[in-house]
């Protein structure tokens, strides 16, 4: 039987670069050490000599990104003694923080905008026993109450604006250079609450500049990449908006939290945001399902449209080294797929083999 100390989660493995300590109460679900999957057709499509990698968060215990950050900050607030946390969410962070307070056994407060949240991730939420509090609101007014809330509460707060949370997600750049042996030329991300984008440019500064104990062999750090969704792209507009929209619930955010940092991080990597429109959001999520088998959230496939579009205007140059980071799972937001699919092919037929044999050939 294998060692169950094998199977650690990602406090575990990178300890020596996060801040716990031998006494810490580690609260893991074993996340991380997501498969960094290197795509084949895509790249084919877009004629164009390039090797394109996904990170696919969306393989992480509660089906996105969200739970690298979680692991460190609910660490840290059982370490510090909270009972119970709480967080603003488009629906990943409410699963995760539920997720994860569970298993610490504390209580998980979180605030969500009424009618603004997939389905799939409201299920998690309700499963983990949370306490949901909907307000008639969007995603950034709930964000501005949680960041008042502990002056009022005894609640631990765990949204990107948690510093833990920051460290526990940069880890998913120390993966990477550890598959590639050295970092790639660009990395692309959707960008909402941009805590993301922070902790991958944060991730690849500290790791490749230790490069003797490390694998990044050549202390190379990519371009940063970020891309928004057209009806919620603060970053194109250069200032923060009200009443973002779009269909990729899980980046509809106007008022990003992390707005300096992730500046900071496209600035001093040479890289550059771009938004899309919501089809080409949904036509990178069909083209990753339909050509490579891969079944991420909509928001994900925001980091796809933008690679394949600077891959096709030569922006990124052939030869290079890209990876997509996809930060949930397809099954997040089933009701989008469902729609997506409205004309495919459907046959009904009666149970009998020259039923079924017919229906093979001519549709082969």
């Amino acid at each position: 039987m294998a060692n169950p100390q094998h199977y650690t989660g990602l406090i575990e493995r990178y300890k020596d670069r996060l801040p716990v300590s031998g006494s810490t109460r580690i609260i893991s679900l074993n996340e991380g050490n997501t498969p960094l999957i290197q795509l084949q057709n895509v790249p084919r499509l877009l004629s164009r000599s390039v090797d394109i990698y996904v990170k696919f968060e969306g393989l992480n215990p509660t089906g996105s990104f969200k739970d690298r950050g979680m692991t460190m900050a609910v660490t840290k607030a059982v370490e510090s003694g909270s009972q119970a946390i709480i967080c603003a969410s488009t629906g990943n962070t409410s699963a995760s923080a539920a997720a994860y307070a569970a298993r610490a056994g504390i209580k998980a407060f979180v605030i969500i905008p009424e009618g603004k949240i997939a389905l799939g991730k409201l299920a998690q939420t309700l499963m983990y026993d949370a306490t949901i509090i909907q307000i008639k609101g969007n995603f950034d007014q709930g964000m501005e109450l949680v960041k008042v809330i502990a002056d009022h509460a005894p609640v631990t707060i765990v949204n990107s604006i948690n510093p833990f949370r920051i460290d526990g997600q940069k880890t998913a750049a120390f993966e990477i250079i550890d598959a590639l042996g050295d970092a790639p030329d660009y990395h692309c991300l959707p960008v909402g609450n941009a805590g993301n984008i922070t902790a991958y440019w944060k991730g690849y500064q500290e790791y490749s500049s230790d490069s003797a104990s490390h694998k990044a062999v050549t202390g190379k750090r990519p371009v940063m990449c970020g891309y928004q969704a057209a009806g919620a792209a603060p970053f194109l507009a250069g200032k923060m908006i009200d009443n973002p929209e779009t269909i990729a619930t899980a980046i509809r955010i106007g008022h990003p939290q992390s707005w300096d940092k992730a500046w900071a991080a496209q600035k001093e990597s040479g890289g550059w945001f771009d938004k899309f429109t919501d089809d080409e959001i949904l036509a990178a999520q069909k083209l990753l399902s339909q050509y490579e088998g891969i079944f991420c959230e909509p928001a994900s496939a925001t980091s796809v449209a933008g690679a394949c579009h600077d891959i096709r205007k030569g922006k990124i140059p052939e030869g290079s080294t890209v990876v997509c980071t996809l930060t949930g799972v397809g099954l997040k937001d089933p009701d989008t797929a469902i729609k997506q699919c409205a004309n495919a092919r459907t046959l009904t037929i009666d149970a009998e083999l020259d039923a079924v044999k017919r229906a093979i050939l001519d549709n082969m």
